[in-house]
């Protein structure tokens, strides 16, 4: 029995490789190597993107915008949330074409919905197809060089979750248990329609993956910035989900809805160090630093300059100070921003 099991799980997981990690051709991956696959760096940035449809069709837009700065010897991790109308978005500067298109950020004329954060990823292939040279996905490689460039450190790899197939993955793991501190919509529009119910408030509330879709994108009546801390703690859920007997007993689900909902430009070559660094952050500490609009911070009208110090100061490139840049409005521990506290 443990070896038939065993075959199982391994032709799964081939097959799971093949399909998620097969040989790709990136303009923005960096030249790591199974040896060196930091680059001999403290910290690798991974982004990862929710996608409205399915992840290897034309004209996703990028709703969800997160990017995990994890420390390759302890696993601690921040997590940036940045908000999808992020105007003005500079690319990386350094020559890339990209950044010589669009010196003063990505901007243009008519609808200024075209022009925000969440278009980067279909509008960039669209508007100026092979201007990265050769790549097999130019809308996240894109993405990755405006992110790069807003926060003043380098993206390395993408992750992108298809939103309707997140379902099934976070199914395929028997749900997840997050605090709920007040009602959260389920679908809905402003002005167009109403919600067609709402998840209740309660701690440890265990949702399954329909329900922990709405926990991170409802937001009837709520804002983007409500929804942002949602997501980063569903993230957090779905790590304390991860643990050995969930992924051994669920192993073969797990794989097969993963294969259908992501994409991504990490090479297989380096799976084995990612799985270690997996692990560790499992067990280390993840802190939030949400973008959210405040007296500091406008996403129509973003200073990228403080933004990237407050990246520098979470990181640890950049000595924390008492008062000034707004730290500790913006910088939450994942344990306060979610823990049950309901609502008034």
């Amino acid at each position: 029995m443990p070896f038939a099991v065993g075959f199982r799980y391994a032709s799964a997981q081939r097959e799971f490789i093949r399909d998620v990690f097969a040989p790709s051709v990136s303009a923005t991956r960096p030249q790591a190597s199974a040896s060196d696959p930091c680059l001999g760096r403290d910290r690798v940035n991974v982004l990862l993107l929710g996608g409205d449809v399915g992840s290897r069709q034309l004209g996703t837009r990028t709703d969800s915008i997160m990017v995990a700065s994890i420390d390759v010897d302890s696993g601690d991790t921040v997590l940036f949330g940045l908000p999808c109308n992020l105007e003005n978005v500079p690319f990386l500067p350094g020559g890339t074409p990209l950044a010589e298109l669009y010196p003063r950020g990505f901007a243009g004329p008519g609808d200024p919905l075209q022009w925000m954060a969440n278009a980067i990823y279909p509008r960039v292939p669209e508007l100026h197809p092979g201007v990265l040279g050769r790549t097999d996905n130019e809308g996240a490689g894109a993405l990755k060089l405006g992110v790069s460039g807003a926060l003043g450190i380098p993206v390395d790899y993408y992750l992108l979750v298809s939103i309707p197939g997140f379902v099934e993955l976070i199914d395929a793991m028997g749900g997840v248990t997050v605090n709920i501190n007040q009602p959260i919509p389920i679908g809905g529009a402003e002005g167009v329609r109403e919600p067609e119910g709402y998840l209740q408030p309660g701690p440890d509330q265990h949702l399954d993956g329909f329900e922990a879709l709405w926990f991170a994108r409802g937001r009837y009546g709520l804002d983007d910035y409500d929804r942002m801390r949602r997501q980063r703690c569903l993230v957090g859920a779905v790590i304390d989900r991860a643990n050995p007997g969930t992924l051994l007993t669920r192993y073969e689900q797990i794989l097969d809805a993963g294969r259908k909902i992501l994409r991504t430009d990490v090479p297989a070559e380096l799976l084995p160090a990612f799985v270690d660094l997996a692990f560790q952050v499992k067990d280390a500490k993840v802190r939030s630093v949400v973008f959210a609009r405040s007296e500091r911070f406008s996403p129509d009208a973003p200073d990228y300059a403080w933004m990237r110090d407050v990246v520098a100061r979470a990181t640890g490139e950049r000595p924390r100070t008492g008062g000034g840049g707004g730290e500790g409005t913006m910088a939450d521990v994942a344990k306060a921003v979610c823990a049950y506290r309901p609502a008034a």
